[in-house]
């Protein structure tokens, strides 16, 4: 296999693949296709970058492709959180150690949403209804452990429901969980927030509280976090970008160098804008010590909500 060094490094000799473990649409194909188009506009690579869905288990079935293409460069996949929780909830043997982080380029925060005509009005009237945990189907989105499922157990713990009763059925993707909302098959739907923007600007949809560190704009102006309800929750869902294991030195200084580029573009902060979205951007060392610190961080709250033991 020609790894792309000639002599000024490593760079793609051949079509990128990204990819994203969500179907289109959903969490990871949505940074997957900005990236791109980025990537695209400013020239930032000599080759193409195609796009594959390789959805379920919250990304899972993504990284495994990865793992069959140790070494090759040219292969990359969007990164969350749940890359950490699943192998900690047994839904995975391996974790982010033995891939290679590239770098995390944004974090986006869960909102819990009820359809418009829902009997829960507020918060305050979810908070009580959830003292019966049982007592409300729930649409989650990727994966349980993951910071939307964190979120709704913090509610629920403050609300002095049992976690372990929760009613949730989990979708590989956000418009799955919508759409069973707004199908009234599920009661409360707890995803990302510019999942649901669409039905939120339409009317369809209302949303009741969110997990962030402060409010946010736009279609949730006026909508309160969980911390000014008194839980301490401010989890979010990041995305960040990783290849196979054992790719060489000179490729990870190549990526990094490029999605530098793309993160620091007019285009890319328009998304972080329009997509609610953090720039939390951190690459090479940096990347690798967040990592290490969100899986600790990640091992005590399932510890703490009863999911791991």
């Amino acid at each position: 296999m020609n790894d792309g060094n000639d002599g000024r490094g490593w760079r793609p000799t051949r079509a990128v693949e990204l990819v994203a473990g969500t179907p289109p649409g959903g969490g990871q194909d949505r940074p997957a296709r900005a990236l791109i188009g980025v990537l695209e506009k400013h020239h930032l690579l000599d080759v193409p970058v195609n796009l594959t869905n390789i959805a379920g288990r919250g990304g899972g079935n993504a990284w495994d492709h990865l793992r069959r293409h140790r070494g090759d460069a040219h292969v990359l996949a969007i990164n969350s959180p749940t890359v950490i929780s699943n192998k900690l909830l047994g839904v995975a043997t391996a974790d982010y150690s033995d891939l290679t982080p590239l770098a995390n380029l944004y974090t986006e925060y869960p909102i819990f949403i009820v359809r418009a005509a829902s009997p829960i009005g507020d918060i305050g009237a979810l908070i009580r209804q959830l003292r019966d945990a049982a007592s409300v189907p729930i649409a989650l989105a990727t994966a349980i452990g993951n910071p939307n499922h964190i979120a709704l157990a913090r509610l629920t713990q403050h609300a002095g429901g049992d976690v372990k009763a929760l009613k949730i059925e989990v979708f590989d993707s956000a418009r799955y969980a919508i759409a069973h909302v707004l199908d009234g098959e599920a009661e409360l739907g707890v995803i990302t927030a510019v999942s649901a923007v669409p039905e939120l600007t339409a009317g369809a949809l209302r949303t009741l509280t969110l997990s962030a560190p402060r409010r946010l704009g736009g279609v949730f102006e006026g909508v309160p976090t969980l911390i000014e309800s008194g839980i301490d929750c401010k989890v979010g869902m990041w995305r960040g970008l990783v290849a196979p294991g054992a790719i060489p030195e000179d490729a990870v200084a190549f990526w990094t160098n490029v999605l530098s580029a793309a993160v620091a573009t007019e285009e890319w902060r328009a998304e972080l804008q329009k997509k609610y979205w953090a720039d939390t951007f951190t690459a090479g060392a940096e990347e690798r010590a967040f990592l290490d610190d969100e899986r600790a961080v990640t091992t005590a709250a399932l510890r703490d909500l009863g999911l791991v033991p």
